[in-house]
């Protein structure tokens, strides 16, 4: 397994590898689960405008899925800091299985928060980026600490159920008996997602290709979870007081569009941003034609630039004490190294305080 960055012939063009510096690592969450996490940081002399935190989706995961965007933040001046959730990606977990959502969010919180708390950059502005279920770690993630970031960007979130898919009660209550039962397994009946999301259709072979995303049935307890977190967002959204931009496909029928809508009308904040891209779907920023990438990819950078361009205007919040004594670093991989190599049985399956683990390469 390659830990080094690769740019694809597409971005080669525009974006050049010495504008930023990539690297990798692996962290241990406060239950003990080895998680991956990746970096691009801008190369100039200076330091960066601010920091952009990413949140991804459902399924994907944040070195090979969300690399345009990594590369194209880093690129235009920004530190970006991605972490594969427990059980996705790259990192350790039954494959795609949330016991807890209220875990993704405190994991990317211990592990975003430790890097505000670095002396170099402490001072930042911070800001979140989410993509589709993101979105709801991102709003949660604000929810859990409103002051401490400066701002969020939200393409295509998850926050509401749209009334076109909302279980029946009934149905809920019944999976909601079993789901201590049998919480991991893959009976969720669901339309295929990346053919519904991934317009470009070279792009969405890409997807199909990456083994690192998972594509079976969402596990019972999985589907829940993002139900509940759904609806509760949903019922919460004027609780919502940080600058935020939302972007959405009107073409979405993953996420229905009405959703960034009602998320855009109900949050209390003012400094809110609504933008609908006619005849676009789900996956805005790696599933659409490239000059429809570069024009949202434009959108978000200026709407960045427009919050950073006077750092003295950004309230940075200062670090709580004892904000980052759960996240503990395991391993450290640079440009062009390759991560060390682990014992057979431990690549497959960690140990974790006596007992097995699965890597999220495994069912």
């Amino acid at each position: 397994l390659s830990l080094s960055l690769s740019l694809s012939q597409d971005l080669a063009p525009f974006m050049k590898s010495s504008e930023f510096q990539y690297n990798e690592e692996y962290i241990r969450n406060s239950r003990g689960v080895e998680l991956f996490a990746c970096r691009w940081i801008p190369s100039s002399s200076s330091s960066p405008k601010a920091l952009v935190f990413l949140c991804h989706g459902y399924g994907m995961e944040c070195s090979d899925s969300m690399k345009e965007c990594g590369i194209r933040l880093a690129s235009a001046g920004y530190a970006v800091f991605g972490m594969d959730y427990e059980g996705h990606g790259r990192s350790m977990g039954s494959r795609c299985y949330i016991k807890k959502f209220a875990n993704v969010v405190d994991d990317c919180y211990d592990y975003y928060t430790s890097i505000c708390a670095q002396e170099e950059y402490m001072d930042k502005g911070r800001f979140l980026y989410g993509e589709s279920m993101g979105g709801a770690v991102t709003l949660l993630l604000h929810k859990k600490d409103p002051l401490f970031w400066n701002g969020a960007i939200l393409v295509a979130p998850m926050c509401k159920i749209s009334e076109k898919v909302k279980p029946h009660p009934v149905v809920i209550n019944l999976l909601t008996r079993v789901e201590e039962i049998i919480p991991k397994w893959k009976i969720v009946p669901t339309k295929d997602v990346i053919d519904a999301a991934f317009k470009d259709l070279v792009k969405r072979e890409e997807v199909r290709n990456n083994k690192l995303i998972y594509q079976d049935k969402p596990r019972l307890k999985t589907a829940l979870e993002m139900l509940r977190t759904s609806m509760n967002l949903e019922d919460t959204l004027h609780e919502i007081t940080m600058p935020f931009f939302v972007l959405h496909g009107e073409a979405d029928t993953v996420t229905d569009p009405e959703i960034s809508k009602a998320l855009y009308e109900k949050a209390s904040t003012r400094d809110k941003t609504l933008k609908l891209y006619p005849g676009m779907w789900h996956a805005l920023t790696s599933g659409e034609p490239d000059c429809n990438v570069d024009l949202v990819f434009a959108d978000i950078i200026n709407w960045l630039e427009l919050r950073t361009a006077d750092p003295a205007s950004l309230t940075v919040t200062p670090i709580r004490v004892g904000t980052t004594t759960t996240v503990q670093r395991v391993t450290t991989v640079s440009n062009g190294q390759r991560r060390p190599k682990r014992p057979f049985f431990n690549f497959l399956c960690g140990l974790n305080r006596g007992r097995l683990v699965p890597r999220s390469s495994t069912v």
